[in-house]
């Protein structure tokens, strides 16, 4: 991730994931075989999750409108364990507008921002105390026009006799976390703004999340705070930004990097 020839939000980070597990002391040398180039070079670091994959963000957001290519060569790059890469990858994407997402849970607001400016505010209704939100900085990785949500798949219950059960399909649905996270329309909760009435996502008025979802690109920061639930895991969608620089750079083979 992401697609080659994608247009992707200035959060996006670069994951690569390896069918095979990688030694720690063969993370250096891979990392090396990954080359990366920038219109607009950027600081960053790789970050291993695990043994088999690896990610890339910039120390700070990609600058808007950049260009950047991932030459991987991996050809006989050994992998700590006997193997060796058999192919070689170049993969382009471009990064799209500045666009940001601020969410305040205690104030029922929405704000989004383009190039640093305020362009819209829109009343919010977070989680409820039972099933907070997720706090922290979570970059979009999904858009459905039509989200077929249910109480099961989030983990919070299958019993159909639950007054927490639900099953349907939400309009305008954009997904912050694989655990379930959506900005997006509910019927439940027609006139947002005043209550924290959700199972942990955002809902927005119809005629509001209808033009988020238009607006908004995969890869797009979205900051949630006031919840007491705590940040969510990095690993739990695009959540790179949850962990500091000196905690990214913990568990890169080479560090800090310039991009070409």
């Amino acid at each position: 991730m992401p697609s080659d020839g994608a247009s992707v939000g200035v959060a996006m980070p670069i994951i690569v994931v390896f069918t095979d597990p990688v030694k720690t002391s063969a993370r250096k040398g891979i990392e090396k075989a990954m080359k990366l180039t920038a219109s607009t070079p950027v600081t960053g670091a790789w970050h291993w999750f695990g043994d088999r994959q690896v990610e890339f963000r910039p120390k700070d957001y990609w600058p808007a409108g950049d260009s950047v290519t991932l030459d991987a060569e991996f050809k006989h790059v050994k992998d700590g364990y006997g193997r060796e890469g058999t192919h070689s990858y170049v993969h382009k994407f471009t990064i799209g507008g500045d666009f940001e997402t601020k969410i305040s849970v205690t104030h029922h607001t929405t704000k989004v921002y383009s190039d640093g400016k305020l362009l819209k505010t829109f009343p919010s209704d977070a989680g409820s105390p039972d099933f907070p939100s997720w706090d922290g900085t979570m970059a979009v990785s999904e858009k459905d026009p039509n989200e077929h949500m249910t109480s099961c798949s989030a983990g919070i219950t299958c019993n159909k006799k639950s007054p927490n059960y639900y099953d349907g399909y939400y309009p305008w649905a954009v997904r912050l976390t694989w655990s379930g996270t959506f900005v997006h329309y509910s019927d439940g909760d027609p006139y947002p703004g005043h209550s924290y009435g959700s199972h942990g996502c955002v809902h927005l008025s119809l005629s509001d999340a209808k033009w988020y979802y238009n607006h908004i690109q995969i890869g797009d920061p979205v900051t949630i705070t006031g919840s007491p639930r705590g940040d969510a895991d990095p690993t739990n969608g695009y959540a790179a930004y949850n962990l500091s620089w000196s905690q990214w750079l913990q568990e890169s083979g080479l560090g800090s990097i310039k991009t070409a």
